[in-house]
């Protein structure tokens, strides 16, 4: 016990000393310097202006050319059917034809009472020119009497032109009784038979609908609706028949945007005389688009997003500047822009809100692409 406190008290001395020499040479010893950071390199490219060309993918739909619901103008029951669902029919073709007694019987009552009219007019006719003649002779006939005769003579002759209207009337509803093909077509539906009475509950009694040739509508949204052309030509998909592809042009446009869809309704005219497409269809259509104008394109990743706004990053005279832009079509990497933008501006590849208004670029940071973005 004696031994080890003697240990003790030896090592002690030399414990302090040791101690105090290390501290001596780290007081010595140069102290290190930071770590220089490495200046973070900023990737320029310059804008250019150009028309683009894009294809767009739609849903459309197929519609008869013309389609029609056939009524009957009178009343009547449907006394024969010449056509059934699936008929090919044309213009002018007999379809059915009615059975309305009292139209007929009105026609003939009209052509009765015109003729009882027309001879009154005649003999009207013959009492004026007789008295008329008569007239020649100083004294024999009173004026008056002459202008009684003269005013029979035109009332029986409105009487006879009211009547001759009357008379056409009835022979216009007579033929309403005959249901006629107003065009070319297929009849799609047949909703009436044989013996029934139509002409006072509004139903139609067949469906007529041109398939030779259709309709192709789409709506293009509002972003697109100014890129499309008079020349503007489509082709389009049908679920019926895969693999195949049909093409369109442009026909007509709504030409105002639909509130309620915010797009563009345009037509296309299709030549469909083979028959392989159906009114109804529902169609994937492929237009090829072009601006009328010009606009800018810059890469996707120089576009910021922020709660300030959206905006690309511009460097002027080695100085960052923010400038609101809107977006538009979208092409691969490459993104239409609309804001303050210059032909050989600069704008960083990579946008970042790290990158604020106003703050100075060493010209050692700038690395500028030599070739700007395509077109």
């Amino acid at each position: 016990m004696k031994l080890m406190k003697r240990y003790a008290i030896g090592i002690l001395p030399l414990l302090f000393f040791i101690g105090s020499c290390i501290s001596e040479s780290a007081d010595q010893m140069p102290a290190a310097k930071p770590e220089e950071k490495n200046a973070v390199s900023l990737e320029i490219v310059p804008v250019k202006k150009s028309k683009i060309a894009y294809t767009l993918s739609l849903p459309g739909e197929l519609h008869p050319y013309e389609e029609v619901k056939l009524y009957a103008k009178v009343k009547g029951f449907v006394k024969k059917l010449y056509v059934d669902r699936g008929s090919y029919v044309k213009k002018g073709q007999l379809l059915a034809t009615l059975d309305a007694p009292e139209i007929v019987q009105q026609y003939l009552a009209a052509k009765a009472k015109q003729r009882e009219v027309n001879e009154q007019l005649q003999y009207s006719l013959q009492a004026y020119h007789r008295m008329e003649e008569a007239a020649q002779k100083a004294g024999a006939v009173a004026a008056i009497e002459l202008d009684k005769a003269h005013a029979q003579l035109m009332r029986d002759s409105a009487s006879y032109l009211a009547l001759q209207a009357e008379v056409e009337a009835a022979d216009q509803l007579k033929n309403y009784t005959y249901i006629i093909a107003p065009f070319d077509g297929v009849i799609t539906s047949r909703q009436v038979s044989q013996g029934a009475l139509v002409g006072e509950n509004n139903q139609p009694l067949f469906l007529l609908a041109q398939q030779d040739r259709l309709r192709l509508a789409i709506a293009v949204p509002e972003k697109h609706a100014y890129a499309l052309q008079d020349s503007t030509a489509v082709t389009f998909t049908v679920i019926g028949r895969p693999g195949e592809i049909f093409k369109a042009s442009v026909s007509r446009s709504s030409k105002t945007i639909d509130p309620s869809l915010r797009s563009l309704m345009v037509e296309f005219d299709v030549n469909n005389q083979d028959q392989l497409l159906s009114g109804g269809e529902y169609t994937q259509v492929h237009l090829k688009l072009i601006r009328q104008r010009a606009s800018w394109q810059v890469p996707a990743s120089s576009i910021v997003h922020a709660k300030s706004g959206v905006f690309v990053v511009k460097i002027e005279d080695q100085v960052v500047q923010r400038v609101p832009v809107e977006t538009g079509i979208r092409q691969d990497s490459l993104v239409e822009v609309f804001g303050n933008l210059q032909e050989g501006d600069l704008i960083a590849v990579n946008g970042s809100e790290e990158l604020r208004e106003g703050m100075k670029v060493s010209r050692e940071q700038l690395i500028t692409q030599r070739t700007a973005a395509k077109n």
